[in-house]
C-alpha cells in the first residue's frame, strides 16, 4: 500500500491499516534478526545483492526531485518581544503546521560551536568496534542504547541505520547524561556526557520557546504548552547512516510519524530528509545554521488535531554517510495528555505518554496511523 493511499484514506472513520506490529526477540539473539542479518555495514557494502530484510516495497521507495518551500522562522524577535516579528513568525508557524507540521527556525540561540561538538562525539560512538557497540545495546521495550538497524525489533524492511538513544530529564542541574555514558561507555566518555548533557539544555530551552510560539498560534494561553512540558523527560538520539550501493531499495528510515510531541533535529549537510506533503514526498534541503522542527502525534492529540503531525522519511545516499542529532520532546511520562478547554469539539481520548512510548516499543512499529492504532489498542472493542 502506498503512502498517498494511506493518506487519503486516513481521514476515514473507518480507515484500517495492516498494523506492522513488533515481535519481541530473543535476548540472546537480539543481535540479528531471524535469518542471522547482522547490520556491519562495511561488510555488506561488499555484497552484490542487498539482504531482502533491507529492501523496502516500492511504494515506499518513491523517489523526489522536488524540494519542500517549508517555512524558515527566524526566531530572534520572538524571543526579544518584538511584537512585528512575532506576528510575523505566528503566521509562519500556523501555516506549517496546518499544512504538514514542519518548519526550521534560526537564530535559535544553540551555539554552532555546541553542535559541531555534538557531530564529534557522535563520530566518537559510532567509529566504537561493532562487539563494543553492542555491548551497550537497546534492551527489549527500552529505548536508551545503541541499535543496529532496529534488527532487535524488527526483522523486515530494516532501516539502513545505527542508532544512539539516552534520555534526558530536563532538570540543568542533574547529570543524568553524563552519568549513562560513563556507566555503559567508561570513564574515557566523560567529555562525551557533558557536551551532550549541554545539547540537551539547549534543545529543552528551546523546545519551551517553540511551544510558547505554538501556543498562541492556536489562541491559547502563551504559557499552557510550556507549563506542560517543563517537568517533561526527553530522549536525545543520534543517527548514522551509511553509505548504501543499493540504496533505491532501501531506506535510512521509512514512512512515520513520530509519536512524541516535538521533534528539533539537525542534519549534516548531506541530505536525506523528506517530508510528505500534497500527495508526494519532497526534500528537506539541510541548512548549517538552522534547526528542524516537526510536530509529533502526542502535540497533534494535544492540540485536538488542529496542527498535523509531520510524516517524514529519510532516504540514504550511495557514497557519503549521514548523521543527524534529533531530540525527541516528550511530557512526563505519568501526564495526562488532553487538549485545552479552548479547543473543542474533543477528537481523541485522554491518554498518558507512559502508555503511548510502551505501545510503540513493544507492540507496534511507527507509521502514518500509529495514533489511531494506539487508541484502538488502549481500548479494545468487547469481544
Amino acid at each position: 500500500m502506498s503512502v498517498s493511499v494511506l493518506m487519503d484514506s486516513s481521514s476515514s472513520s473507518n480507515f484500517l491499516l495492516h498494523r506492522p506490529s513488533i515481535e519481541p526477540r530473543d535476548e540472546a539473539n537480539s543481535n540479528t534478526n531471524n535469518n542471522g542479518v547482522l547490520f556491519d555495514s562495511s561488510k555488506l557494502q561488499k555484497q552484490t545483492n542487498l539482504p531482502t530484510e533491507f529492501i523496502w516495497p516500492h511504494g515506499d521507495l518513491v523517489h523526489t526531485n522536488q524540494e519542500l518551500n517549508e517555512p524558515l522562522i527566524d526566531l530572534q524577535g520572538f524571543i526579544n518581544g518584538d511584537e512585528e516579528a512575532t506576528a510575523h513568525a505566528v503566521e509562519l508557524v500556523r501555516s506549517a503546521c496546518l499544512n504538514h507540521g514542519f518548519f526550521q527556525v534560526t537564530n535559535h540561540g544553540v551555539d554552532a560551536s555546541i553542535i559541531q561538538a555534538a557531530y564529534e562525539e557522535l563520530d566518537a560512538v559510532f567509529k566504537l568496534p561493532l562487539n563494543k557497540k553492542l555491548s551497550f545495546r537497546r534492551k527489549p521495550g527500552g529505548f536508551s542504547g545503541y541499535s543496529a538497524a532496529h534488527a532487535d525489533r524488527l526483522s523486515s524492511k530494516l532501516p539502513w541505520k545505527e542508532t544512539f538513544s539516552f534520555g534526558y530529564q530536563g532538570n540543568n542541574s542533574d547529570s543524568s547524561v553524563v552519568d549513562y555514558f560513563k556507566s555503559i561507555l567508561g570513564e574515557d566518555f566523560e567529555h562525551s556526557g557533558w557536551v551532550y548533557q549541554k545539547y540537551c539544555e539547549k534543545m529543552r530551552e528551546l523546545s519551551l520557546v517553540i511551544f510558547e510560539l505554538l501556543a498562541i498560534s492556536l489562541g491559547v494561553d502563551r504559557l499552557h504548552f510550556r507549563k506542560f512540558f517543563e517537568d517533561g523527560n526527553s530522549i536525545m538520539r543520534c543517527n548514522y547512516y551509511p553509505p548504501c550501493n543499493n540504496s533505491g531499495l532501501t531506506l535510512g528510515t521509512g514512512p512515520h510519524c513520530d509519536p512524541t510531541s516535538l521533534t528539533i533535529l539537525h542534519q549534516d549537510q548531506v541530505g536525506g530528509l523528506e517530508v510528505f506533503t500534497n500527495n508526494k514526498w519532497q526534500s528537506v534541503r539541510p541548512r548549517q545554521d538552522a534547526l528542524v522542527i516537526n510536530i509529533g502525534d502526542t502535540f497533534m492529540a494535544l492540540c485536538n488535531g488542529k496542527y498535523k503531525s509531520c510524516l517524514h522519511r529519510a532516504v540514504v545516499n550511495k557514497e557519503r554517510e549521514r548523521r543527524s542529532l534529533v531530540y525527541f520532546v516528550c511530557p512526563k511520562e505519568d501526564k495526562v495528555v488532553r487538549p485545552p478547554q479552548d479547543l473543542v469539539p474533543r477528537l481523541y481520548p485522554d491518554f498518558t505518554w507512559s502508555d503511548l512510548l510502551a505501545f510503540t516499543q513493544s507492540h507496534y512499529r511507527a507509521d502514518v496511523a500509529t495514533l489511531q492504532s494506539f487508541f484502538r489498542w488502549l481500548s479494545p472493542p468487547p469481544s
